[in-house]
């Protein structure tokens, strides 16, 4: 490398800096040192690790950089850490398997089981686009499953409803040949003459009368099998409506609530985000966006093992959903994340918020078994009215929650600088 040329742009550097009033920083000068470098065609190797690891990144990360203009490792790190971590990919396989696996339909196709295998031996396939669009297949092929075994149960209904109508039809119709067969046999008598061969007559209509009562009778009975029969299969059929009714309540509910913490997936929650964004847009409520994330949570589970984790986490839930009012909304992001909105007047409402839940979490042990385990969480809060959009504030509530965990963790930091 050419000292002299490397002087030059050295000092190029600096004059471009102080020229643009900008503190010469290590990262302010990396970057303008890597641009004028290509000025005068020089390979430097920070500059180039950068490009190369530019190139490995996925396509939206990519035009997040560029967006950003980004040109230096210490900027690309909150984009970096925006990833699924490593530790989560396995969970996150394991998900879509379960999301796939028919819900009403317990049947599984052999190319199902074949992809997740596939994704299982390497979850890091899910990031592949081909890999999502298969996945994207299969979820639609579970939706179809479902559907076609409710419409088979549904049909089973509307049988029930043919066979009571032909059973209705039958009591009607036996009803009828019994009451034409009385009619006669009563127009019969009339027309008897009281004479000496009455007696003849009467003892024929006799013959007559028995006959038609067991006809009638006959008649009655089939009908009485055929509604009895009817009643069994309607109790069956019952049965069966009433056990769809809980399984498709139970597909609803897993579909909104997490498994494991009871507060909303984050699919639910992104989907409660665009009623109350909506609500938002025409009466300009006012409402915080709250990114909670748990401290050294890898840590909990390396030590106390995985089931102590879930213990942590669903507790952690269970204190945010007891200390959130029923108008406001709570998620699990991914992982030990979890999001918050929170409606509020005053500022000093929402700081009551966030310290009575830092109260109740840091001053208390959460126990697994004969383990006593201090937990501690970090949080980013920005307010929905100083942004454009919903995007922009959960970004900014992110960033803060990002700058907590720099800060020394355990702590909630609020857009305006107030920290707890």
């Amino acid at each position: 490398m050419d000292k002299q040329v490397v002087n030059k742009i050295v000092k190029e550097t600096i004059s471009n800096l102080h020229q643009k009033d900008i503190p010469a920083t290590p990262v302010e000068y990396q970057k303008e040192f890597c641009k004028i470098s290509k000025n005068y065609n020089l390979s430097v190797n920070e500059c180039e690790q950068f490009k190369l690891l530019v190139q490995n990144l996925s396509k939206d990360e990519q035009k997040e950089i560029e967006e950003k203009s980004i040109s230096t490792m210490d900027e690309m790190v909150p984009i970096l850490l925006n990833r699924v971590a490593k530790k989560n990919i396995d969970s996150l396989a394991q998900l879509f398997q379960e999301s796939v696996t028919p819900s009403i339909s317990i049947a599984i196709d052999e190319d199902l089981e074949k992809f997740s295998v596939k994704i299982g031996n390497s979850p890091a396939l899910l990031f592949e686009e081909d890999i999502q669009k298969e996945m994207q297949e299969f979820i639609n092929k579970r939706f179809e499953a479902d559907r076609q075994v409710v419409k088979q149960r549904t049909s089973d209904v509307a049988k029930l409803l043919t066979l009571m109508g032909q059973c209705i039809s039958d009591a009607i119709h036996s009803s009828g040949q019994g009451s034409q067969s009385v009619s006669d046999i009563k127009s019969q008598i009339e027309s008897i003459s009281i004479n000496k061969n009455g007696l003849d007559e009467l003892t024929n209509l006799q013959s007559k009368l028995i006959d038609a009562a067991l006809s009638i009778e006959n008649e009655m009975n089939t009908v009485g099998e055929k509604l009895t029969s009817g009643k069994s299969e309607v109790e069956t059929l019952e049965q069966k409506v009433k056990q769809l009714e809980e399984e498709l309540n139970r597909t609803k509910e897993n579909a909104i609530k997490d498994h494991l913490t009871g507060v909303l997936t984050r699919k639910a929650y992104e989907d409660s985000v665009k009623r109350i964004e909506g609500e938002f847009q025409r009466n300009n409520t006012q409402f915080a966006i709250v990114f909670f994330d748990l401290d050294y949570f890898k840590k909990i589970n390396d030590t106390y093992g995985h089931k102590a984790g879930d213990i942590v986490l669903s507790t952690f839930a269970k204190i945010l959903m007891k200390n959130t009012r029923e108008l406001d909304i709570i998620g699990r992001y991914g992982g030990e994340e979890f999001v918050a909105i929170v409606h509020f007047n005053l500022k000093r409402e929402l700081l009551k918020y966030l310290k009575r839940v830092k109260a109740i979490v840091t001053e208390n042990k959460f126990v697994y078994k004969n383990n006593k385990i201090q937990v501690t969480f970090s949080a980013g809060v920005a307010i929905r009215n100083n942004h454009d959009s919903y995007d922009n504030a959960i970004q900014k509530a992110d960033m803060l929650l990002y700058q907590a965990k720099e800060d020394g963790r355990n702590r909630i930091i609020l857009e305006d600088g107030t920290v707890i």
